[in-house]
C-alpha cells in the first residue's frame, strides 16, 4: 500500500512540470525589439529588412 501511495505522490508532483515544459516550447510567444523580427529558423530576433 505504501508503494502505491509513493507512486501517486510522485506522479502528482511531476505532472505540472511535464505539462508546463511541453506547453512552453510550442506555444511561447516571442517579442523582439523595435526594428527586429522573429526568425523561426534561427529562433532569434534579426534585423527587419525594409522593402
Amino acid at each position: 500500500m505504501k508503494l502505491k501511495t509513493a507512486f501517486a505522490a510522485l506522479a502528482l508532483t511531476l505532472a505540472p512540470m511535464m505539462v508546463s515544459a511541453e506547453c512552453s516550447s510550442s506555444h511561447q510567444a516571442m517579442s523582439c525589439a523595435e526594428g527586429m523580427v522573429w526568425d523561426s529558423a534561427t529562433r532569434s530576433c534579426t534585423k527587419q529588412l525594409s522593402g
